[in-house]
């Protein structure tokens, strides 16, 4: 059943700490993944992991509604240009909402596989979604069988309406795919590395967003015309400015890179909290930049000067990562960061926290909520477990998981990734 829930907690803080809530937006149990303001930039909308996604009211700085009815993590959200929200959840949904309801306006059953981006056409009637399910699909407002983009090989990450009416999709097999508007065949441009993240920019380019931390601006025809060095951790998120000259990037390791897209020259860089960021989103005007990451909080920024509008505190959790240095296990779990924390504090992700997960019971960390399949399966997590859960992948050794597959194939880092977990997460 849908639930409109009113988080006390954001409501006393915006009337006791106004300084602190004009800055910074708080409801959220867990970290928020998808982030999108109105039209008119007086409303926001996030999704979380924590299964909700909040609607606020950011003229007066609180939150208006908790809105639940995805069964799983919130990964995308937008608002559509009619004043209407639409959420994309790890179920597979897509629900459009309108501002003051406590229910969906409609409900989609689009994947088979968790969504993970969305977009809308220039005309705002269709929706176009990115699913760990192998496809994106076309799905009209206005009802009908939706359009399915089928090629990538393995989950599709990100997708954008382009200017032209093209679709991009980002996939982690490494391809950006461009769909022609009228269902022809797509056209491949191939990088050889997982992608995390794709936006469209106003004059038409493409930017994406890659694991190996550089961000990649493309013209029209999906030539690189600028690839820019962030960082050592994967880009998780992209926002472009409405006016186009901009690009935002935001990465696991917490910071996030003001570009111009020109010059493929970076601004400044936003080193914040220290939190993987996992959301941007622009104001309407341009003159600020909202972000919403693992700590579960929304900032907001001043483009002029890249300062935090509003006190923070910038304080980085303690990384296992960064205690083992040099150890191959912490380099092979890089891949596994983005959904997975290893402290008692740091919580659930997409995935469950690994903290104390051996000698664990599959499907048993608190406060996650794991698929079916799993409770009814005879597994308790140590060396041997771990290791052949990457060794045959997930998909066979714990059929019915929504986790994304993959394998390590080389007998010498799986080893050294039990052995890295194995100390990380006591």
């Amino acid at each position: 059943m849908t639930r409109l829930l009113f988080p006390l907690l954001a409501l006393v803080l915006s009337i006791a700490l106004p300084g602190v809530a004009a800055a910074e937006l708080r409801g959220h149990g867990g970290p928020v993944r998808a982030l999108a303001l109105s039209p008119d930039g007086k409303l926001a909308i996030s999704g979380s992991f924590d299964q909700s996604a909040i609607l606020w009211d950011l003229e007066r700085n609180v939150a208006l509604a908790v809105l639940r009815l995805h069964d799983g993590a919130v990964n995308a959200v937008i608002a559509l240009p009619d004043g209407r929200f639409a959420t994309g959840g790890e179920d597979g949904r897509i629900a459009v909402w309108e501002p003051g309801k406590t229910e969906p306006q409609s409900v989609l059953a689009a994947h088979e596989g968790p969504i993970v981006a969305l977009s809308f056409s220039t005309d705002g009637n269709r929706i176009a979604s990115a699913s760990w399910d192998g496809t994106a699909r076309v799905t009209s407002l206005a009802g009908g069988e939706p359009r399915v983009l089928k090629g990538h090989q393995g989950q599709v990450n990100g997708v954008a309406f382009l200017l032209d009416g093209r679709i991009a999709t980002a996939g982690y097999d490494g391809t950006l795919r461009l769909w022609s508007a009228d269902g022809a065949e797509a056209m491949d441009v191939t990088l050889g590395l997982p992608l995390n993240s794709v936006a469209a920019i106003p004059n038409g380019e493409i930017v994406i967003g890659g694991a190996d931390g550089a961000l990649r601006i493309l013209d029209a025809r999906g030539e690189v015309r600028h690839k820019v060095e962030l960082g050592p951790t994967p880009i998780l998120a992209l926002g472009v400015s409405p006016d186009g000259t901009k690009i935002a990037a935001g990465a696991i390791g917490g910071a996030v890179a003001l570009v111009e897209r020109e010059s493929g020259k970076i601004d400044f860089t936003i080193n914040g909290p220290g939190f993987p960021v996992w959301s941007l989103a622009f104001s309407p005007d341009g003159r600020q930049l909202f972000t919403g990451g693992s700590d579960r909080i929304i900032r907001r920024w001043d483009m002029a000067t890249g300062e935090h509008i509003g006190p923070v505190v910038l304080s980085k959790p303690e990384d296992p990562r960064t205690i083992f240095a040099g150890d191959r296990g912490a380099e092979v779990f890089q891949a596994c960061a983005a959904c997975h924390t290893l402290t008692p504090d740091g919580g659930n992700r997409a995935g469950p926290t690994l903290h104390g997960v051996f000698g664990r019971r599959i499907a048993t960390a608190p406060g996650y909520n794991f698929s079916p399949a799993l409770k009814d399966l005879d597994i308790v997590w140590g060396r041997e477990t771990i290791a052949r859960l990457f060794e045959i992948g997930p998909s066979r050794y714990t059929p019915g998981t929504k986790m994304p597959e993959q394998t390590i194939n080389n007998h010498a880092d799986r080893e050294a990734l039990v052995r890295f977990l194995e100390k990380a997460t006591r």
